[in-house]
């Protein structure tokens, strides 16, 4: 898995405007479950930082327009994907969230496309737990805003990305990766538990055949 890492967003994008969990309920669709969520598990949202042509002068495009930085501070351990994703489906930018909370923080995101009413967000990846004063990276050197995206994007997932590929191929290969080893943990569960043999060498076919997939999904060999 690649190195945690935090950016040093740039001071001429700060805002640090607080904003109040009710423009989440009043704009998007959020279920009544995730709304109690919103209440239980956050203290603050904040939209930190526009990473935008007029605040670091990279040009965006209609797939990647702006980038936005939200600092949601939790009351508890953590803040569930499904608040995240409440958030990301009612805010018409791509976001990188900052996760903060007990005096440690993790940076976590999914791909997300514009194209339509709702944006669609991909699986969501995160940095692990680290202290909230841990050293920063400065952004890393970009074109334009969907290179800048992809970059930050990229940085976020347990594999490098392959040469040519995307990081929405890259998540989606890196989601049947996921399928594939509770496929395999439950496998291996049935396997210890089954008494017959002939049964056995079947649940072991089985086991090898996507032990072989799941190698080749996961395999550096055509990283950068």
């Amino acid at each position: 898995m690649p190195e945690p890492v935090l950016y040093r967003w740039p001071a001429n994008a700060a805002l640090g405007r607080a904003v109040p969990k009710t423009k989440f309920y009043d704009h998007g669709n959020v279920p009544t479950a995730v709304r109690g969520k919103f209440v239980d598990d956050i203290q603050r949202i904040t939209w930190a930082y526009k990473l935008a042509d007029d605040t670091i002068r990279l040009s965006g495009t209609a797939r990647v327009p702006e980038i936005q930085v939200f600092t949601i501070e939790a009351k508890g351990a953590d803040i569930s994907d499904e608040v995240l994703l409440a958030i990301d489906k009612t805010v018409h930018f791509p976001i990188i969230f900052e996760v903060a909370g007990s005096d440690r923080v993790r940076m976590v995101a999914a791909q997300k496309t514009l194209d339509g009413k709702t944006p669609r967000v991909a699986t969501y990846f995160t940095t692990g737990w680290q202290p909230a004063d841990a050293p920063r990276r400065p952004l890393p050197t970009a074109l334009h805003l969907p290179n800048l995206y992809e970059v930050l994007l990229a940085s976020l997932l347990p594999a490098p990305t392959r040469v040519g590929e995307t990081v929405l191929e890259a998540t989606g290969r890196l989601d049947r990766a996921r399928k594939l080893q509770r496929e395999v943990a439950a496998l291996e569960k049935k396997l210890r538990a089954e008494p017959q043999l002939n049964r056995k060498i079947e649940l072991r076919k089985q086991l090898r055949e996507r032990e072989v997939v799941l190698r080749e999904l996961t395999h550096p060999r055509t990283s950068i």
